[in-house]
């Protein structure tokens, strides 16, 4: 009788090396959309995003559409690793849970002491919240043996965790202006999908037509359309009937998770990244960098982050709630907790929600990010730098 036991381990290394992967290829692709975005080619480049192909604009399209599958891969992540992965037991849980509520929570404070008099900005608290994984493990990955694994899985963890958070968030506080009819017809398909999982169906084209449904619809209800990727997500099953002889390995939301892998992080993000970190940079200056949007969405990021996931990991771990992760010292967490400062794919993408109607705020926005992502990652790489390397740490300090 075949093993029927989850590996994983194995899964959440491959997960990994392709999310480090991309977030390199994200950076380029964030430097190549402000080059452009501040060359001659800057009219053709905001006259692209703009035109219409069929009823959404191209932009609509990358932020709607390709963002549904990444939002779909996130979900597939989500489920996974809370059911069959590093996040599947509560002492594996304790410490990144606690780390990204953490993480979510001052650099929300951070954002809104900086704008309470700013009425305008205030729908934008939820931006610094968020952490880019593929980008922060781009930067680990350049650190190469540096880096104990267990941190770059207490990365991963802390930064899945954040992404439900910010589902959660875009979901109860982005939402506008809902038709109930397209509402109730989603829910009908989405109790569709159910049934298809309860019966066991494993070939995913059926579950891929009616999500393509689902997203139509919830693009005519008023909630985000890409929402609809994560509650395609939880209908796909993580089990394989027994006696099938396959792995779990094999399962539909593995197969499709494994053909995501090599689409979301090499062609979604990046064209993502391209379509919104153009910005131009003319006339910008030293005290357009302090305006209030600007500094509460760059503060939010480099100091909200680094209090808050440090701060409650700290707590967390000298009550005794948790340990630091294995070969690693204060001096990694230091530098881990800054790197989760860089919030670029969901805190551009949150921005772009908040402030849909004001393309001056979405670039104050944009700056912002780029500018406390920036020195996030530097300053976390050139901690990352000084801590021993992985498994010369004291056992006193680890």
């Amino acid at each position: 009788m075949q093993d029927l036991k989850p590996r994983p381990v194995s899964i959440f290394r491959e997960f990994l090396d392709g999310e480090a992967a991309g977030g390199i290829i994200l950076m380029a692709a964030a430097a190549l959309a402000l080059i452009v975005a501040n060359s001659p080619l800057a009219g053709a480049y905001f006259s692209a995003l703009h035109a219409y192909v069929g009823p959404l604009s191209v932009s609509h399209w990358v932020n709607d559409g390709l963002m549904a599958v990444f939002f779909l891969l996130v979900g597939l992540e989500i489920k996974r690793e809370m059911l069959d992965g590093q996040l599947s037991t509560w002492p594996r849980r304790v410490l990144p849970g606690i780390a990204a509520a953490g993480g979510m929570l001052v650099p929300a404070l951070v954002y809104v002491a900086i704008n309470r008099n700013n009425a305008a900005a205030l729908s934008g608290w939820a931006i610094p919240t968020a952490t880019d994984i593929a980008f922060a493990l781009g930067v680990l990955s350049l650190l190469g043996k540096r880096v104990p694994a267990s941190l770059k899985i207490f990365l991963t963890a802390l930064a899945i965790i954040d992404d439900l958070g910010a589902v959660i968030i875009i979901a109860i506080f982005y939402t506008k202006g809902l038709s109930l009819a397209y509402l109730g017809a989603a829910f009908a398909v989405i109790a569709a999908l159910i049934v298809l999982n309860r019966m066991r169906v494993v070939t995913l084209v059926p579950y891929i037509v009616l999500g393509v449904i689902l997203w139509v619809l919830v693009l005519k209800s008023g909630v985000h359309a890409t929402l609809a990727g994560v509650a395609l997500a939880l209908t796909i099953p993580l089990k394989v009937s027994a006696g099938t002889g396959h792995d779990l390995d094999h399962s539909p939301l593995h197969r499709l998770e494994h053909a995501l892998h090599k689409i979301v992080p090499f062609v979604v993000i990046p064209i993502f990244g391209f379509a919104n970190a153009g910005v131009s940079l003319a006339g910008l200056s030293a005290a357009a960098l302090v305006e209030p949007l600007t500094l509460g969405v760059a503060a939010g990021l480099v100091v909200g982050k680094l209090v808050g996931v440090l701060g409650s990991s700290a707590i967390a771990i000298r009550l005794g709630f948790a340990d630091l992760p294995v070969n690693a010292g204060w001096l990694h967490m230091l530098g881990v907790s800054l790197l989760c400062g860089i919030g670029f794919t969901m805190s551009l993408f949150i921005g772009l929600l908040a402030f849909a109607s004001d393309v001056a705020l979405q670039d104050a926005v944009k700056v912002g990010i780029l500018a406390g992502s920036f020195v996030a990652a530097l300053l976390g790489a050139a901690v990352l730098l000084m801590a021993p390397p992985a498994g010369g740490v004291d056992e006193d300090e680890g």
